[in-house]
Formats: C-alpha cells, structure tokens, sequence
C-alpha cells in the first residue's frame, strides 16, 4: 500500500499533510505507519479523538472527523494532502462516513487517501474471524454481541464498506475526482485505496 502511494505522489508537489484519526499509541510499529512512510513531505499534522502528543507531528487537533469545524479550524490544519488510514469504517453509520468524507474535501488543498478494508475479504481483520461478516449487518451484529465481541457488533464502531458502498458514498459529491486501487492478500481484495483530487487542484491526476 505505501509503494502504491509513494509512487502515485512522487511527482506532486506535496508540502504539508494531515493525518485523519491518528492514534496516540507510539509502542507499536504499525502505529501511524502510514503517514509516518510518506515520502517527500516536510511538515505533518493530525486530527484525531485521541490527545496526541508526538513529536511527529507539527501541530494536533483533539477533535472528532465527524464533527462540525470551525473555519479557524479548517484554516489552520488545510493541507495539501489529507491521509485517513483505516478510519472511516470506524466512523459509524452511513452518514457519519459522508461527514468525515465531506470534512476531509473541506481540509484538502489538493489531494486526499482514504484507505479501508475489503467487506468481502474471507477474513474481518479486526475480529479474526472467517466469513460471518458477509451475513447482513444485523445478522453480523447479532452474532459478534452472543460470541462477545460486543465493541466490533455496535456500528459506531464498525461498519465494512465494500467497492459498491465506497462508490455509492463518494459518487454523492462533484468536488472532486478519483480512483479506487486494489490491495489484494491471499489472493482476495483485502483493502481499497481511494486516491482522490479536489477541483481547485491544477496539478495532473
């Protein structure tokens, strides 16, 4: 996945990004991971609900993507790359997924990654279990509370999309174009990348 990114934006002009949902866990090296590999990028900042305190990152935002910002807040965080790894499935329901997707065009200057795994992969990563969450949400939901995993069955804090919602959820809005890359393990699409470029932005997509 960062090679496929590290090679779509090394001919963009990329000063500053932002990260959507970063976590402030610094023990673990897949933390962050992805923006952390970026290459060619000279100052980093963050939006997350968790307090973050890194070094890492130049400045940080305590606030949730599916809030409402300020134009204060939009004014001092908008980049020219918006990164959000594997957050929006974890946003809650539908709409919620607008929002975050709305605020990040809202934060972009230029370019946006929004990347989220596969629905329809053989296995959930988060749960480690085969197969179930192909049933339908509630059937799913109901399954994870009985088996207790009752944090993974509650939509706000899981909701897999597949290629079919992804379009159906970015196909809404005409600020922007993109394309949608696929990330394949064990022979099956494990994660989407969505690459995407706001209209203002001159630059070759």
């Amino acid at each position: 996945m960062i090679d496929k990114i590290n090679y779509f934006f090394e001919d963009k002009d990329i000063y500053d990004a932002i990260d959507i949902g970063t976590t402030d866990d610094e023990i673990h090296e897949s933390s962050n991971y992805l923006i952390k590999n970026l290459k060619n990028i000279k100052i980093f900042k963050s939006i997350s609900n968790q307090k973050i305190d890194s070094s890492f990152f130049l400045k940080s935002l305590n606030k949730s993507i599916t809030s409402k910002f300020l134009e204060s807040d939009i004014n001092q965080y908008k980049s020219d790359l918006v990164v959000s790894n594997a957050t929006i499935e974890h946003v809650g329901n539908f709409n919620n997924q607008k929002i975050m997707i709305s605020n990040i065009v809202d934060l972009t200057k230029k370019y946006f990654i929004i990347t989220t795994p596969n629905r329809y992969h053989p296995i959930d990563f988060h749960t480690k279990i085969p197969l179930i969450h192909w049933l339908p949400k509630s059937f799913h939901r109901k399954i994870l509370s009985l088996i207790g995993l009752k944090y993974f069955s509650k939509e706000n804090n899981l909701n897999l999309l597949s290629v079919k919602d992804l379009k159906k959820l970015l196909n809404d809005f005409q600020s922007f174009e993109y394309k949608i890359y696929h990330i394949r393990f064990l022979g099956f699409i494990s994660n989407y990348i969505i690459l995407g470029k706001v209209n203002t932005c001159d630059d070759n997509f």
